[in-house]
């Protein structure tokens, strides 16, 4: 497939890659809370047809948020795909608020039920076909409405967990009755190194294509996440699945490493070898990067952020992208975004991040170094984590899922020798990563 630009997949894949610097240099960005008069002008501009489903959903979509008042002025600018899981707590009941007294018809809901019983109250339901039919009306009760358009099963961690008949044979009843509308599957990397055999998200989403019964994919992609995901994508438009995208926006702030560095030497603790030679390494690429933000004027990491989405967006095999947010300021960052593409400025911008920055990105649903874990810390799923806090600011949520690794934890990276860096095919600083991250979820 060639670029509007005109280049291969690949080449273009090659020179957008990025990662990682943000507010440490480009300065912090502006959060108001309040709604603006600018509201009113902010509309969603594209729709695109949810594959098998018919549906035209709007190309910027509404996933996770705290608050009720920007998620209502989403949909009142016309977004109309809401994603939600059982997991996701309150969340459900914000949803039933702000979705109450709306034409239904004109809303796609979807939501996740997942099939791993190690989670406490999966396990006492159970993942046979009534414990599926418990938890889905549970679901329902809590978003208050009649039915949902697509009935997900999240992050399956093998084809076995992704053809769970239990989850299937509820699905089907829920058809007849009328309760679901599609199936999907949704994944974002693996949950538990430690379940095996484990499989990749690539592995899991190619597999629910030949499968023939998901109607629509919610996938991790963005402009670092190249891998196999393009892959996917084009064997979800030969077979006319819905695209749902997350995990768009791998960017972070510089500053939570050197933070990170700042905390450990405040605590007498002398930093390792391989710790210094990433503050030189930083170092060099700052200053390579001081000449980029003059060159073109940026004024803070937003700017890149949009790129980001505008690198989603400009591919044609995506349906619709799941935001999260947090403020009246996330609401107008997205709904500006509706209908654009990106243009030579946004194709450079990332192009030099990522030459700079991009193996300070630990890849989403990559995987590739944690079967070299001598501990099986499960190193996608606490960069996952890192990502909520770090980037989407739902630090609670975070740090509460990190608490359930329990032994498991990156407390075990901090001492190692690094066995996932040396596997590591991208260069990415994994063993620092994970150790700042265990202090940022612990506040240690």
């Amino acid at each position: 497939m060639k670029t509007s630009s005109g280049l291969s997949r690949r080449e273009f894949f090659t020179k957008s890659t990025l990662g990682l610097i943000g507010g440490g240099f480009l300065g912090p960005i502006s959060y108001t809370g309040e709604k603006s008069a600018e509201e009113d002008k902010l509309k969603i501009k594209e729709y695109r047809i949810l594959g098998r489903t018919g549906f035209r959903v709007s190309d910027i979509g509404a996933g996770d948020f705290d608050d009720p008042a920007p998620f209502r002025g989403l949909l009142d600018a016309g977004v109309n795909y809401i994603d939600t899981s059982e997991t996701y707590g309150q969340h459900g009941r914000k949803i039933a608020e702000v979705i109450k007294g709306r034409d239904r018809s004109s809303l796609f809901i979807s939501s996740k039920l997942q099939a791993d019983t190690s989670i406490r109250h999966i396990a006492t339901a159970g993942i046979h076909k009534e414990g599926f039919l418990k938890r889905f009306y549970r679901v329902l009760d809590t978003l208050q409405t009649d039915y949902l358009d697509c009935l997900m099963i999240s992050s399956p961690e093998t084809v076995d967990d992704l053809f769970c008949k239990g989850f299937h044979e509820a699905a089907e009843q829920l058809k007849k009755d009328g309760k679901i509308r599609f199936v999907g599957v949704s994944h974002h990397g693996s949950q538990w190194f430690y379940r095996k055999p484990r499989m990749s998200m690539e592995d899991i989403l190619l597999a629910a294509a030949e499968d023939g019964r998901f109607d629509v994919m919610l996938m991790a992609y963005n402009f670092l996440k190249e891998d196999r995901s393009e892959q996917i994508l084009e064997v979800c438009d030969k077979k006319n699945i819905g695209t749902t995208l997350m995990k768009t926006t791998p960017i972070r702030s510089y500053n939570f490493m050197k933070e990170y560095y700042e905390r450990k030497k405040a605590r007498g603790k002398e930093l390792s070898s391989e710790e210094l030679k990433n503050i030189a390494r930083m170092e060099k690429k700052m200053e390579k990067a001081q000449d980029f933000i003059k060159r073109y004027d940026l004024k803070s990491e937003q700017e890149i952020r949009d790129a980001a989405i505008k690198f989603v967006l400009s591919n044609p095999f995506v349906h619709t992208v799941c935001t999260t947010v947090l403020n009246f300021n996330d609401m107008r960052n997205f709904l500006k975004l509706s209908g654009s593409r990106l243009e030579r400025r946004d194709k450079k911008l990332l192009s030099v991040y990522a030459q700079d920055c991009g193996e300070f990105y630990c890849r989403h649903a990559c995987g590739i170094c944690e079967p070299a874990c001598p501990h099986e810390v499960p190193v996608n799923t606490i960069m996952r984590y890192d990502h909520y806090f770090s980037a989407q600011g739902r630090e609670k949520h975070a740090m509460t899922q990190y608490a359930h690794l329990g032994s498991h934890s990156a407390e075990n990276c901090t001492s190692c020798e690094g066995y996932c860096e040396k596997a590591c095919p991208y260069g990415v600083p994994v063993q620092t990563l994970l150790s700042a991250a265990h202090q940022t979820l612990t506040f240690s």
